[in-house]
This record gives C-alpha cells, sequence and structure tokens, in this order.
C-alpha cells in the first residue's frame, strides 16, 4: 500500500495513471474512497494522487488536533516532496478546497491550475454566535454519536434529492469511517477558516465548481470566492448537490477535463 511519511505522520494515498500529476483533497467527512469515479477517469490523461488527510481513512492521527487549515497544507506539502512531484494540478473538495487554497497561497510556485469544488468561506461567511454553534455541533457530534450516527444525520444535507440510491449507499459507507482526531482538526479549522484575503492573491487559474442544489456551501459561496479571485471560471453542476462529484461524475470531470486541457 502506498504511504509516504511525513514528519509523524504516516500519509496514504491512491495513485493511478501517468501524465502531469493531479492531487485530489477530499472533505469532512470523506477520504481518498470518495474520488473513485474521478481516478477512473481521469487517470487516462493525469497521475491522479487522492490522499487520506491526517486523522482520516489509513493515515495517521496527528498527536495534537490541528486548529488551522494551514498545518493540513504543511503536510500535504512533505507529501508532495516525498513524491518527488515539482508543479501539480490541485483540486480540493469542500474543506479540501479550504486546504487547497491554503497551499496555494504558501506554495504558489508548486501550482499550475487550482480546482476548489463546493467551496465554504468557514468563518469569513458567518457571525461569531453561528460560527460557535455550528464547532459546538460538530464537536458533540463527533464525541456523542457513532460514525453511523453522524453520516445518518448529516448524509441529506450531502446529497440531492436526484442521488440514486448507490450513491447514497456509497457516501454513507465511507462517512461512516470519520474518527474523532481527523474530525476534530477539521471542526477547529473551520471555526477559524477565513481566507478572502487570500483570494486575491491568487494568480494561478482556478476553476471553482459547484452542484447546483448544494444547500451545505450554496452557490452564493462559490460566487462569492469566484468573485474575488482574478483568474478563474465558475462551473454549476445541474442536479448536484455538496457531494456533486459523486452525484454527477460523468458531468464533473468533463468540466475538470476541459479547465485543466484549456491553452495546453
Amino acid at each position: 500500500m502506498p504511504y509516504v511519511q511525513v514528519k509523524d505522520l504516516s500519509i496514504y494515498y491512491e495513485i493511478e495513471g501517468t501524465g502531469e500529476p493531479l492531487v485530489l483533497l477530499h472533505g469532512m467527512s470523506n477520504n481518498s474512497q470518495s474520488w473513485k469515479e474521478q481516478i477512473r477517469e481521469l487517470k487516462n490523461n493525469y497521475k491522479v494522487i487522492a490522499w487520506d488527510a491526517p486523522g482520516y481513512g489509513r493515515s495517521s492521527d496527528p498527536a495534537e488536533e490541528f486548529r488551522y487549515f494551514e498545518e493540513f497544507a504543511h503536510i500535504l506539502k512533505g507529501m508532495i516532496d516525498e513524491l518527488k512531484l515539482e508543479k501539480i494540478y490541485l483540486l480540493g473538495h469542500s474543506m479540501g478546497a479550504a486546504i487547497a487554497i491554503e497551499f496555494c497561497s504558501s506554495y504558489s510556485n508548486r501550482i499550475e491550475k487550482l480546482i476548489i469544488a463546493d467551496p465554504t468561506r468557514g468563518a469569513a461567511a458567518l457571525n461569531e454566535e453561528e460560527n460557535k454553534r455550528k464547532l459546538e455541533n460538530r464537536l458533540f457530534s463527533i464525541e456523542n454519536l457513532s460514525p453511523e450516527e453522524i453520516a445518518d444525520k448529516r448524509i441529506k444535507a450531502l446529497l440531492s434529492p436526484y442521488a440514486s440510491k448507490e450513491v447514497y449507499k456509497r457516501v454513507k459507507e465511507i462517512m461512516s469511517q470519520v474518527r474523532l482526531a481527523g474530525y476534530r482538526s477539521v471542526a477547529y479549522s473551520l471555526y477559524h477558516l477565513d481566507q478572502m484575503s487570500l483570494l486575491p492573491q491568487i494568480t494561478v487559474p482556478v476553476l471553482v465548481v459547484c452542484g447546483e442544489l448544494d444547500i451545505v456551501t450554496p452557490v452564493n459561496e462559490s460566487k462569492a470566492i469566484h468573485k474575488e479571485l482574478i483568474d478563474s471560471k465558475l462551473a454549476i453542476i445541474p442536479k448536484g448537490g455538496h457531494l456533486c462529484y459523486q452525484e454527477e461524475p460523468e458531468v464533473f470531470n468533463s468540466r475538470i477535463i476541459e479547465f485543466l486541457n484549456e491553452n495546453r
């Protein structure tokens, strides 16, 4: 199984295909398995690498919980260095999009193009009271509910009414693998998240993708982020919810391929 050692962490990743490297970063309730349909298709043109973030999937837990997405970005940098990748295409979903923005801000020379799917402004979009309530709810869930109960609690918000039974089953199965260290680390990172000042500094081409029916990070969130970027395009996935890349993989993948092929 492919692992790399980054500081005191063992980081697991899936890797398939040949060509220019495309790195995939999953969201809060997911892991590398979530990208199955992207790996299957995109490996025909790219070397696709999907990690398990610290505290997720087969990666080890951080000794101390993270508090900021910047910490995740530094571990990602370590993984990329270990894999001897000079420049990459980077695709992050939801909290993975926040990690991708942090990475791009800190290591812009390592990015060719950036894709952020169903991104969130986190604390930047909330008042202090609502932000604190969201943190407390997330911490309560991971500390008092089983992973299966968390999946049952969240899954309807993550998927659109058009999601198939197969997608629903697979999403629930993956969500049921969440662990305390990873979930708490992301909960605190979302509480501290405010990247609005970073967005105008990103100079690489960016594609912002969002499911039309996303109620977790609605289209207006993506539009607000898109507006602050100096070189970006916005793509809406019809009938897609927050997990639009799992619900509508063919449409999602086609948008990714079109964007990556531009000006090559």
